[in-house]
């Protein structure tokens, strides 16, 4: 089985939940992207990400692109 490729993204969508005490059930409900889409990006594995998701989520997390997504160059593969 080939392994996934690790791109040196990381989502930081947990934490954001986290610090805001919001579930990830009342996220999907205000920015209408099913729990199942939400927690695929969430625990990484989401292979794109649309701008009006994005831009909905940074609106009800109340944060910018950079605090949900970041790029970690040293975990990236070649």
């Amino acid at each position: 089985m080939p392994s996934r490729e690790d791109t040196g993204i990381r989502v930081h969508l947990g934490e954001l939940l986290a610090e805001r005490g919001m579930t990830l059930a009342e996220l999907s409900e205000r920015v209408g992207v099913t729990v199942v889409n939400l927690s695929v990006l969430k625990n990484g594995r989401a292979k794109a990400i649309r701008f009006s998701t994005l831009a909905a989520l940074c609106r009800e997390l109340d944060c910018q692109p950079g605090d949900l997504i970041s790029h970690d160059p040293a975990s990236s593969g070649p």
